[in-house]
């Protein structure tokens, strides 16, 4: 067997075990990466892939946020603009600094997984990815997507956030004008907690497969982010609404 799934698995929890574990955003990725892995690895079985991807789609989700823990501690924030790029950290762990060798013995994937890796967190992904790479590319967006709104909707608001109060964020002209005319965000742009909730929203224009979208649209995951809040300024509060409602519209109209 060319990917050794338990073996990965237990290299992982060996790999986290460098970092604390009473550290809230610590506990909150090694769950959304646990539970990533286990939607790639669903997701390639409902696109009906063969073994080996979908095993390797699995992997990749186990691999994809494995730069988030040195991020954390190094700059205790999620915050890629305020720190660093935490995918290309993730390649550079794995790739240049060797560990990718404690989850997977052979080489051969090795192009595919640090390309996925790479694009996961990516505003576009980039182009001249070969099918295969850029199959698993789209997979695990798609999965990581689709977690991060779980968390949204259910992870406690300052872990998240970084923030004491939500609601009383802004949305800058920019972004909100990106998510209605272009339905894409620059997150060069992002200035606010505010302009981040709307880059969420807008996840939505950027999900590749029918099962992804099938869950957000079962567990009514846009009207549920909506609801997390009560905006104070009005006009953030008016911006958000309307970008719930073309959010939900484009899932209806979607209908894979």
């Amino acid at each position: 067997m060319k990917i050794d799934i338990t073996k990965a698995k237990k290299a992982f929890k060996e790999y986290v075990k460098n970092y604390d574990p009473e550290d809230k955003k610590i506990m909150l990725k090694i769950k959304h990466i646990e539970r990533v892995a286990n939607l790639s690895k669903k997701m390639a079985e409902e696109l009906n892939l063969s073994e080996e991807d979908t095993q390797l789609a699995e992997l990749i989700g186990l691999l994809h946020d494995i730069g988030r823990f040195e991020q954390i501690r190094l700059y205790h924030t999620f915050v890629d603009r305020k720190s660093v790029n935490h995918g290309e950290l993730g390649a550079k762990i794995l790739f240049e600094d060797g560990l990718i060798r404690n989850f997977i013995e052979t080489n051969e994937f090795d192009e595919i997984i640090k390309k996925a890796i790479i694009n996961h967190n990516r505003g576009r992904i980039e182009e001249g990815l070969t099918e295969r790479e850029l199959l698993h590319a789209k997979l695990v967006r798609d999965s990581d997507k689709t977690d991060i709104f779980y968390i949204l909707i259910t992870g406690e608001e300052k872990t998240i956030w970084e923030t004491d109060n939500m609601n009383n964020e802004t949305i800058t002209e920019e972004i909100f004008r990106e998510f209605i005319e272009d339905k894409h965000i620059e997150y060069k742009n992002i200035k606010t907690s505010g302009d981040t909730l709307i880059a969420h929203f807008a996840y939505i224009y950027d999900l590749y497969f029918k099962p992804a979208l099938t869950i957000f649209k079962e567990n009514n995951y846009i009207e549920r982010l909506y609801q997390r809040f009560n905006f104070t300024n009005k006009d953030t509060a008016k911006k958000i609404s309307i970008v719930k409602e073309k959010a939900k519209q484009y899932i209806e109209e979607k209908g894979w």
